[in-house]
């Protein structure tokens, strides 16, 4: 296990890496070019550039996240070709920069999803935060400048302006899109960038859809252990596998993390996010501390299954709180993430140290 935190680069990011490297523990940066759009080429010159930088700050890049992929490859266009060649170029200058672990998604016209940004807490600390029926209230149309609106002044993950700017002709472009045509575009994909994975031993991790159910009449396919499973067998390959996004299954409250942890098992789990959410009603949840205590997600079981299951990849603490006045990219400061980083590496030590003694 590699502990890690997310980097979102010089420019776009409030945490330094010169911070970051003062977090005990951690060795390594989850990192992206955030300023690529889906589907452009990532030049190598460009990735040597930000590798240097990680590594002048006394870290390593442990992963990508995102290469983002092209509506034309979800919509199975016939110009996905042409944005599946420059993936597999992107992928082939990652390899030969010595970068083997990309984490993606498949969720259509949107990424994740949240009604608020910073919904206070009682104890003063803000959070991002899900309510189905204040959802149900906005226009598709007008929820990229709600988000972007709430976002401290920082381009969001997943929230391109450029890309959002027409949602009319999105929603037209998929009206009829359906789960089975997004598992085939999906497959097709995932087997024309398998022979570059193999050269370079690059693993390929898909996140879970967040929340983990249909927004705005949206298919989503990436939801629960048996979309998963469906996954994993679809391209039955050790480097097509999994992030496993406690914060994102967890949002369904139906599935049970460590039941899914064991069931794909620790070799196709190339990739983890750990982090607490608060249920406190149907459609309704909060992040929250990432102690076990704080939310409703057992972090404990789920850290042991992940240990137990010979999950061997980078970690890292995802989202949390806004504590201490801190002004950041919405739900990546960097003091509660620390704070997330002592108690999961704890968590860990601890199995780890019951696990040594248990066979001795």
């Amino acid at each position: 296990m590699q502990m890690t935190m997310r980097w979102f680069g010089t420019g776009y990011d409030s945490v330094s890496l010169q911070h970051i490297r003062q977090v005990p523990g951690l060795t390594g940066v989850i990192t992206t070019l955030y300023d690529k759009q889906p589907g452009e080429l990532w030049q190598k010159d460009e990735i040597l550039n930000l590798k240097k930088t990680v590594e002048d700050a006394g870290l390593s890049i442990a992963g990508i996240e995102s290469v983002n992929i092209h509506d034309s490859i979800k919509l199975g266009s016939p110009e996905r070709d042409s944005y599946i060649a420059n993936y597999i170029t992107t992928l082939e200058n990652l390899g030969e920069a010595g970068i083997n672990l990309v984490c993606y998604n498949f969720m259509i016209i949107f990424d994740w999803t949240r009604s608020d940004l910073a919904k206070q807490r009682k104890d003063g600390s803000t959070v991002m935060a899900y309510d189905q029926a204040l959802i149900d209230k906005i226009d598709p149309n007008d929820i990229s400048a709600l988000m972007n609106s709430k976002s401290n002044g920082f381009a969001l993950a997943g929230w391109e302006p450029e890309r959002l700017e027409n949602l009319k002709t999105l929603f037209a472009l998929f009206k009829d899109t359906n789960e089975e045509k997004l598992f085939a575009h999906l497959k097709y994909f995932l087997e024309a960038i398998l022979p570059v994975c193999e050269k370079y031993g690059i693993k390929m991790a898909i996140h879970p859809d967040d929340p983990a159910w249909s927004v705005f009449g949206l298919p989503r396919i990436m939801t629960g252990k048996e979309k998963l499973e469906r996954l994993l067998k679809l391209v039955d390959h050790p480097l097509n596998g999994v992030t496993l996004c406690t914060g994102s299954l967890g949002t369904n409250p139906q599935n049970n993390i460590p039941d899914i942890i064991r069931a794909i098992g620790g070799e196709r789990i190339h990739f983890a996010h750990l982090r607490n959410l608060l249920h406190t009603a149907p459609g309704v949840f909060e992040e929250s501390a990432h102690l076990s205590s704080d939310g409703s997600l057992d972090m404990y079981e789920i850290v042991k299954a992940l240990f137990d299951s010979g999950f061997s990849g980078p970690i890292r603490p995802d989202h949390g709180r806004a504590i201490w006045g801190e002004v950041s990219m919405p739900g990546y400061g960097l003091y509660d993430r620390a704070l997330g980083i002592a108690y999961l590496s704890g968590l860990w030590e601890a199995i780890e140290r019951a696990d040594h003694d248990k066979t001795r």
